[in-house]
């Protein structure tokens, strides 16, 4: 039975496409749940995100994966035959290690692809489609993934603006625990610093925005990790002072946060410093800000430029970690290797034992007729050899014949070794 890896990317496929085959959790649990009753595809894991869809699976039927994709999507198959990947055995082992520690993300080394493999696996725990064998091809990859993230700099380097914001809040103020967080504008982008900031323990997080709801569905996606609270648009200036670290983004056409409402936010701090970042073009702080004492400005150039090198150190990385993840990839097939002839090595000594139990009776029956033992003893062991070694023989005879000359050369290399060590263990 093989493991495959099959399914489209951001690298194959467009967001169109990538739209028309994705799952949400709820329309997944109903397929796998169908599918764990099927006997041709029911040891399956689907990884679905934004950037991907995958389908990896044990089976010998493949083929039947690519139909199952497109008709549970209501697509014809032609229209993904040119957008598909498709790996197996020991490229499919490398591929799901690259997936799971960021290597063939659109984003090089992000985080989060590891733990939507994880939340994939669980759900088709759930649903009953991953044997054991599947199962350990999954932790293994999930081991891959944290050696990568342990042992190289893949993710050490922050490469999106919101975890910039983030890095930079964590290089200005030592105590992340005792940081007020305001964020004006509920964007994307400000939701992704407001998310990064939650995770990384800040004591507040601020929303300011011009319209209530929005910053609503901003405070209920973090509620859980951090404090909240919604603040007017109106009253903005009144509460900069509260604001450790402010980060603004609201794509008006002036500036919102200006010199005077910064300089008076600072008296009320004491003079405490402040980390302000702006993200918005055009800028929503003025420039001039940057020349008080205590503040930090830094603007969506200055990030750039971080992220450009932190970008170049994380390729550089990466070229490590391929390395890592192949071997690891080696490891795992030998193991499998390993293990398959396992099985069938003891299928080949419970034949033996089954030779040796049928000759003994046989022997035993001879010498209960009052047959000489010496004479019995010879032939049963001469007929016993004769039988355990019979496979052994015809495999050489075909090796032999075969077109490969360096398999019959192995296989009498290795018998000719097991037999030298048996005269040396006589001595």
């Amino acid at each position: 039975m093989s493991f495959f890896a099959l399914g489209v990317n951001h690298q194959t496929a467009s967001v169109e496409l990538r739209e028309q085959i994705a799952f949400n959790p709820e329309k997944l649990t109903q397929l796998l749940a169908e599918q764990s009753q099927s006997h041709l595809l029911n040891d399956m894991v689907v990884v679905s995100t934004c950037n991907r869809t995958e389908v990896y699976a044990m089976s010998d039927h493949a083929d039947t994966v690519l139909g199952w994709l497109a008709q549970v999507n209501g697509l014809d198959v032609k229209q993904l035959q040119n957008h598909v990947y498709r790996y197996e055995n020991a490229q499919a082992v490398t591929h799901l290690m690259r997936v799971a520690s960021g290597l063939d993300s659109l984003m090089l080394g992000e985080p989060q692809i590891l733990g939507q493999v994880k939340s994939a696996l669980s759900l088709a725990k759930d649903a009953h489609t991953v044997s054991q064998d599947l199962n350990h091809i999954f932790e293994y990859a999930f081991y891959a993934a944290k050696r990568v993230r342990s042992e190289t700099a893949v993710g050490s380097h922050a490469v999106s603006m919101g975890y910039a914001v983030a890095q930079l809040a964590l290089q200005v103020f030592s105590h992340p625990d005792k940081l007020t967080v305001l964020v004006v504008a509920a964007g994307e982008m400000n939701s992704l610093v407001a998310k990064h900031l939650a995770e990384m323990g800040v004591a507040k997080v601020m929303i300011c925005n011009r319209t209530r709801a929005r910053a609503e569905n901003l405070a209920q996606e973090i509620a859980h990790r951090v404090e909240v609270e919604i603040i007017e648009f109106e009253q903005l200036a009144e509460h900069l002072h509260r604001a450790d670290v402010i980060s603004s983004c609201t794509g008006s056409l002036h500036q919102v946060i200006g010199y005077k409402e910064v300089k008076a936010a600072l008296k009320k701090r004491r003079y405490q410093q402040m980390l302000l970042v702006d993200l918005a073009v055009p800028r929503d702080i003025d420039p001039k800000v940057e020349s008080l004492d205590g503040v930090y400005l830094y603007g969506v150039d200055d990030l750039q430029s971080v992220i450009d090198e932190n970008l170049a150190q994380r390729r550089q990385a990466a070229v490590e970690a391929e390395v890592m993840v192949n071997q690891l990839a080696t490891e795992l097939v030998t193991q499998q290797k390993v293990k398959s002839a396992g099985s069938t090595i003891q299928a080949y000594r419970e034949q033996g034992e089954t030779l040796r139990q049928e000759e003994l009776q046989l022997a035993m029956a001879r010498i209960a007729k009052g047959e000489n033992a010496a004479q019995v003893l010879q032939e049963f062991s001469y007929r016993l050899t004769q039988k355990l070694l019979h496979p052994t023989s015809i495999v050489l005879r075909q090796a032999a014949k075969a077109e490969d000359p360096e398999y019959f050369e192995m296989l009498q290399s290795e018998l000719q070794q097991v037999s030298a060590k048996r005269r040396k263990s006589k001595r």
